[in-house]
């Protein structure tokens, strides 16, 4: 996967977000996440999931969700860089992406499932801590668009020593 699309978007002469290059997966240990409040044209979260040496990216409009029940839009945005987890600061006016972003939750992010359409996964971090979910939409009235996933917090499964 590039970040071609992420590059393009960007001009790094003028703005403080860091230019990265995909990672190759033996160089790191573990997976993260990062969730980054980002007060923009709109205030939304990004969910960044650490895949294949990018962070896969989620725009969520509502806080993500702490407690199971609570179901949220998530729409797939285009891949950024490793280095994008630490990144918090403001993007230019004019700039794509222009606003403020703070980090308001990153950790460990365990895949449990990852296919087309359905990624399952346990995050550990400050706030959100669980088994979560992404599963695609498919595009309706609605949900218009590709980019469309739900993003909820499943059920944790203890099992009872007999």
């Amino acid at each position: 996967m590039s970040l071609e699309e992420y590059n393009k978007k960007r001009n790094f002469e003028k703005s403080l977000e860091p230019k990265g290059e995909v990672k190759k997966i033996q160089e790191r240990k573990g997976k993260i996440f990062v969730i980054q409040k980002h007060h923009a044209r709109k205030l939304h979260w990004d969910l960044r999931l650490e895949i294949n040496g990018v962070l896969k990216s989620w725009a969520i409009p509502k806080e993500p969700p702490m407690k199971e029940g609570i179901k949220r839009l998530a729409v797939q945005t285009e891949d950024h860089p490793i280095e994008y987890a630490n990144f918090e600061g403001e993007i230019p006016e004019g700039m794509y992406g222009a606003g403020k972003v703070k980090i308001w939750d990153k950790g460990k992010f365990i895949p449990e499932k990852i296919e087309e359409g359905e990624i399952l996964f346990e995050l550990k971090g400050e706030k959100l801590k669980g088994n979560f979910a992404l599963i695609k939409l498919k595009s309706s009235e609605k949900f218009k668009g590709k980019n469309n996933w739900l993003f909820f917090k499943r059920k944790s499964y203890v099992e009872k020593e007999e």
